[in-house]
């Protein structure tokens, strides 16, 4: 599943190299871009997820996101990456995140269903943690890029869910914001131990 599921982001991250080519060509700036994504995932997530349009949020929020994979793509067609762009990018990503899980949690807790709402904190807070282990794991010169959860995982689980219930399975939502609970504490689990070993590793080398 772990192959299939790179094998797919590479091919998605390919597909956009010539847009992005492109783009660069024109004097576009990544950043830019960056930031156009977040500002409309932020934007569907208040003005759609948080009043239950989960179609048309799923739409809107699937093609910002694919502006994400675009920066990278134009990023690459530039041939250096920019630490402040990089920096920029997992800023706007937690942004992103926080606005449409905090807004699964408002619909849910207005909608009178307070378990899933709480189902939906544990996502959020899940997802920051998976982040934020893997920032810190760098940071200190360990690697980390492991997870059955990670953030393209979390937003195609989330949008199957809401398409589902926008299709009037009023339970695919719920099911797949629980599955993804799990998934999410599960990879920071696995990130953190990933780490443990590293570090005892290094321990035993001196």
């Amino acid at each position: 599943m772990a192959k299939i599921l790179g094998a797919f982001k590479s091919g998605v991250r390919a597909g956009f190299d010539p847009l992005g080519r492109a783009l660069v060509r024109a004097g576009v700036s990544p950043d830019v871009v960056t930031l156009i994504g977040t500002v409309g995932v932020v934007a569907a997530s208040i003005g759609l997820v948080a009043h239950g349009r989960f179609i048309a949020a799923t739409v809107v929020i699937t093609a910002c996101c694919l502006l994400d994979v675009l920066d990278g793509s134009m990023a690459r067609a530039r041939g250096q990456t920019s630490r402040f762009g990089a920096l920029l990018d997992s800023t706007m990503d937690r942004i992103a995140d926080g606005a449409l899980f905090a807004s699964l949690v408002w619909w849910f807790f207005v909608s009178g269903d307070r378990l899933i709402a709480l189902v939906a904190l544990v996502c959020l807070i899940a997802a920051l943690l998976v982040s934020y282990v893997k920032a810190r794991a760098e940071g200190l010169g360990f690697s980390c890029d492991v997870g059955i959860a990670e953030r393209m995982e979390r937003l195609i689980i989330v949008g199957i869910g809401g398409l589902l219930t926008g299709a009037g399975l009023a339970w695919g939502l719920s099911a797949a914001l629980w599955l993804l609970a799990v998934l999410s504490v599960i990879t920071v689990g696995q990130r953190l131990e990933h780490v443990r070993r590293q570090a005892r590793a290094a321990v035993a080398r001196t």
